[in-house]
């Protein structure tokens, strides 16, 4: 299954059989099996076999398998187990390029996740990867290492969140994905921030309850009047030959038109 249509990305612990059925019926995009945060030392291993039952002949969302970071002693037995699936994507935590050449050139394609302060500095680098499909990133770590105080606003991660968005697009990625709101009960404060990540370039979030899925699927997706504004553009611009034209009072040229078929491309897929 493509990445690149996906908006909602659904997290869920590894080890817990009923989580995973859970996520795998939902309305997700795609479902992160999770075999790093959500799963203790002591069970990652007996994991790997759960998330191989969940995942045989399911069918639905995207199929991806976050793994323990590079370093780690799970790492090589992870991407070993992962082999052996048939997966959509591989999620990569504390991603850097060295993570990445451990990786492999070759494989799955692998949504890579940006939560580290050096990751930030790396992103055009990281996104540059053959094997990497789409960055995410993650807030809890780097505001951890950078020492980040929460902010209703989310002000204090304007930055990273600006940069690998940008990044991104000179890679030629699609738009990342934006952070987990851990708040699953303010659905209010969800679509608040959706609504900033997707005016600063994001076309997806991650998310740790299915409660999440229906508001960040509606918040990425292109709204009616969006989709109206782009047909009437697109129509008006190859009516006409001219370079530049008013629509509704305002300018109409190149960029704008390219932006209107972006949005008809996204609410096709």
């Amino acid at each position: 299954m493509e990445l690149s249509h996906l908006r909602s990305l659904l997290f869920c612990p590894a080890d817990d059989e009923r989580k995973l059925a859970k996520a795998l019926a939902s309305e997700a995009d795609g479902v992160v099996c999770d075999l790093e945060d959500a799963v203790a030392p002591a069970a990652k291993e007996s994991a790997r076999e759960t998330v191989r039952s969940a995942l045989s002949g399911a069918s639905g969302p995207a199929r991806l398998l976050r793994v323990n970071g590079a370093g780690t002693p799970w790492f090589a037995g992870d991407v070993a187990f992962a082999a052996t699936l048939d997966l959509d994507g591989l999620v990569l935590p504390k991603t850097s390029p060295e993570a990445l050449n451990a990786l492999g050139g070759a494989g799955t394609p692998v949504i890579a996740i940006v939560e580290t302060a050096m990751g930030v500095r790396q992103a055009f680098e990281i996104a540059s990867h053959s094997r990497v499909a789409a960055l995410l990133l993650g807030a809890v770590d780097l505001g951890a290492e950078v020492g980040l105080e929460p902010r209703a606003d989310a002000l204090e991660i304007l930055y990273p969140r600006a940069r690998i968005a940008i990044d991104s697009a000179a890679a030629g990625l699609r738009g990342p994905f934006d952070v987990v709101h851990l708040d699953f009960t303010d659905t209010a404060g969800l679509e608040e921030q959706c609504r900033l990540a997707r005016a600063l370039g994001f076309r997806g979030k991650a998310s740790i309850h299915p409660g999440q899925i229906e508001t960040i699927n509606r918040e990425f997706a292109p709204s009616e009047r969006e989709i109206e504004w782009a047909r009437g553009v697109i129509e008006a611009f190859e009516s006409q030959s001219e370079g530049v034209l008013a629509v509704n009072g305002s300018m109409v040229d190149k960029p704008v038109v390219d932006r209107a078929r972006r949005v008809l491309e996204e609410a096709e897929r």
